[in-house]
């Protein structure tokens, strides 16, 4: 995330709560909006554990 209560957050980090409000309030626009939307998909359909697959498998670089 870039900025916010949960800036430096990995968008999969951030509890759903924080999602429906912005579905609420709507998401922002262009790309991070894009993302934050399918992230939310994820989550309200239980599918988080593909988020942390893919984590593993492609850690952050250092």
């Amino acid at each position: 995330m870039h900025f916010g209560k949960y800036k430096g957050y990995y968008l999969s980090d951030i509890p759903e709560p924080y999602y429906v409000w912005f579905r609420q309030k709507g998401f922002p626009q262009g790309k991070l909006g894009d993302q934050m939307q399918e992230v939310f998909e994820l989550k309200i359909n239980s599918l988080e554990q593909l988020l942390r697959e893919i984590r593993k498998r492609y850690p952050r670089p250092r």
